[in-house]
């Protein structure tokens, strides 16, 4: 009977670990799928390889049997496999990235094009979403988020410098408001706020001045969830938003949005690609890796 690889690959790994949360995380599965994928080994092979508990995993008879057979044999075939993989001329194969909606349009897409020029036979897939995704249960290669919010268990590297905010207005909207010159002043205005996908409570504006850091919750009548509405609605002199500087840099530059209490503009974190930690990379993914971290500014 022929047995699935990818089954006996698990199984080693797992037995290795003496755990499924940390064999998933560098497989890159979720835990769940990980334990029914053992299930199937051990229905097939009619024997129980593992024991698990609460709060460890250990392997049975049949168990140390298989992986003490099993093991110098997996790790021959992964050898051979990667060595294969280092005779193609090309690299290839497929990355998939998670990431809000701002740092794919302002870092990594415009990031990747001259790799994706050079590299035709790598593809990349960006998937915009603003909440947190588990990138191991969701099957990503890598996420793409703020340095402050990235997990401690992950690798991450920087590819953006510090993110500036700004406060802008239309010229519509100021023809009919006085322009804020102290922060108290936005108790006056039609702010928009932006609700947070992940927290589910609205984004409180940040202020930072002399050292001094504030953070403000704002009112208005328009209540947005993406970057995109909210830029819709300040250019047509729905309110005020508070938005980072680079998307709003064009507008401001032609006059069309107006910036305010730019002294108190606060520096956000800048963004970091961050990934599990696994023994081997693909070299697409190697390639996509280098590509973000020598940016030294995002691309415009």
């Amino acid at each position: 009977m022929m047995e699935n690889f990818n089954e006996l690959a698990a199984f080693a790994l797992v037995a290795s670990e003496r755990s499924f949360t940390r064999a998933a995380a560098k497989m890159g599965v979720s835990q769940s799928a990980l334990s029914q994928t053992i299930r199937n080994l051990e229905a097939r092979l009619e024997v129980r390889l593992l024991t698990r508990t609460t709060r460890s995993v250990s392997l049975t008879e049949a168990g140390e049997f298989l992986l003490s057979n099993l093991g110098p044999k997996l790790d021959e075939i992964v050898h051979a496999v990667n060595m294969l993989k280092g005779m193609r001329q090309r690299p290839a194969g497929t990355v998939r990235i998670a990431a809000a909606a701002h740092a794919a349009i302002s870092v990594i897409e415009p990031g990747l094009r001259q790799l994706l020029r050079d590299n035709p036979d790598i593809h990349v897939e960006i998937s915009v979403n603003d909440s947190l995704e588990d990138i191991v249960a969701e099957r990503f290669d890598a996420g793409v988020r703020l340095g402050e919010q990235v997990a401690r268990d992950m690798i991450a590297t920087r590819i953006s410098p510090d993110i500036r905010m700004a406060v802008v207005g239309s010229a519509d909207y100021f023809s009919r408001y006085p322009e804020p010159q102290v922060l108290q002043d936005l108790t006056r205005h039609n702010c928009i706020n932006l609700r947070l996908p992940t927290y589910g409570g609205l984004y409180a504006w940040e202020f930072d001045h002399n050292g001094d850091t504030l953070s403000v919750k704002v009112e208005g009548q328009l209540i947005v969830n993406s970057l995109e509405l909210m830029l819709n609605a300040v250019r047509v002199g729905s309110g005020l938003c508070c938005i980072p500087e680079d998307v709003v840099a064009n507008d401001i530059r032609e006059g069309t949005l107006i910036r305010v209490l730019e002294a108190w503009s606060p520096l956000m974190p800048g963004y970091h690609l961050y990934y599990p930690d696994r023994r081997h990379h693909s070299p697409a993914f190697l390639l996509v890796l280098d590509a973000l971290k020598n940016l030294r500014y995002p691309p415009r």
